[in-house]
């Protein structure tokens, strides 16, 4: 390796580790504010970097989200991976985990629900969310398929996705509840949507 190929490997290799630190501070402000709260120079103070070196990684805090959500998939992917590993591998098991996973990774879900409601995003940045939903549930559709040993239907696993999130987005700060009172009630309407058990309602 030359010089010049080992110095552009090590700028390489920092504009990384960079783009890392500023995606984790805003993840860190993400679980504490509201979206609409969080501007690009708090996200900047956060990671200890300038404003105009963000925009140097992401041109608009839609592209920081997505970034952050395609890095987040990894962790959604393995979690559903690990359960099926321990032989939790009923569609049912699947459901509560996935609310578990939403209800646990508040950045995410807001980031989630921030792309699905909003409207007025840069085309660049929706288009690479679009990617996001597609790969998405063809991981759910693949995981869902491992779980059950059979066919599964696209309609279904997008109906699944869609009322797991719409639980979770409903109940998630349900006044009057403990957080775990809350998980709970989130885990019985997500076991109702799976097998139709009207014994599993509160």
């Amino acid at each position: 390796m030359t010089d010049t190929s080992t110095f552009m490997k090590l700028r390489e290799d920092e504009r990384e580790i960079r783009k890392s630190l500023i995606m984790e501070a805003a993840m860190r402000l993400f679980e504490e504010k509201l979206f609409h709260e969080i501007g690009m120079r708090d996200i900047a103070n956060e990671a200890g970097v300038s404003a105009a070196t963000i925009y140097r990684y992401f041109p608009s805090r839609d592209d920081l989200f997505v970034e952050a959500l395609i890095q987040d998939i990894n962790n959604i992917e393995k979690l559903f991976e690990d359960r099926i590993a321990r032989g939790e591998n009923k569609i049912e098991a699947l459901a509560v985990a996935a609310v578990d996973y939403f209800v646990d990774n508040e950045a995410t879900f807001q980031m989630m629900c921030h792309f699905m409601i909003r409207g007025g995003i840069n085309p660049r940045a929706m288009n690479k969310f679009n990617a996001v939903q597609i790969y998405f549930m063809n991981m759910f559709s693949e995981v869902v398929k491992k779980a059950e040993g059979s066919d599964n239907k696209r309609l279904f696993t997008e109906a699944f996705f869609a009322s797991l999130a719409g639980v979770v987005m409903t109940f998630r700060n349900y006044p009057g509840r403990s957080r775990e009172e809350k998980r709970k009630h989130m885990h019985k309407l997500a076991l109702l949507i799976m097998t139709g058990d009207s014994r599993l309602e509160s």
